[in-house]
């Protein structure tokens, strides 16, 4: 059982605070890695999910994007921490949390992607013009800062 199954156990839905981390994986053609979640509704997300104890944010992002994708990450660049109301998430079981998100961003990928189909429907990677409508909401603004602060340096090291 996980750090936060255990917390689950004593405090129920009760709204938390959690911390978690997403790795947005640049390829060398300069398409974004998105997931495509069971949940919820097959909706399209990056890779990442929840600290566990005695974590980093830089290890829950790495441990994240193993466990989903089956690649190891480098170097890892911060976009930014995103907080607050807007990041307020009712899971379908009723459990209520604030997430708060570390987002990086890395061009150093190692391994053969693999679809963990326990969580996933399916993985591809898309150029910024083609990511899909049905992205999870807090994903599309951490995908729209990453292109707008960061996207120009990425393009310049792979062309």
């Amino acid at each position: 059982m996980g750090y936060v199954e255990e917390l689950r156990a004593i405090v129920g839905h009760r709204p938390l605070i959690l911390v978690g981390a997403v790795i947005i994986v640049v390829d060398e053609e300069g398409k974004l890695l998105l997931q495509q979640r069971k949940y919820p509704n097959g909706s399209w997300g990056l890779p990442g999910g929840l600290m566990e104890l005695g974590e980093s944010v830089e290890d829950t992002a790495r441990r994240e994007l193993f466990e989903e994708t089956n690649l190891t990450a480098g170097k890892l660049e911060l976009i930014n921490i995103y907080s607050g109301p807007g990041n307020f998430v009712r899971a379908a079981n009723g459990d209520e949390f604030y997430v708060v998100a570390t987002a990086f961003y890395t061009t150093e990928i190692t391994g053969e992607l693999l679809i963990d189909e326990s969580e996933s429907l399916d993985m591809k990677y898309f150029y910024p013009s083609e990511i899909p409508a049905r992205t999870v909401k807090s994903h599309q603004k951490m995908i729209d800062e990453f292109i707008e602060k960061h996207y120009h340096k990425i393009k310049g090291q792979i062309n």
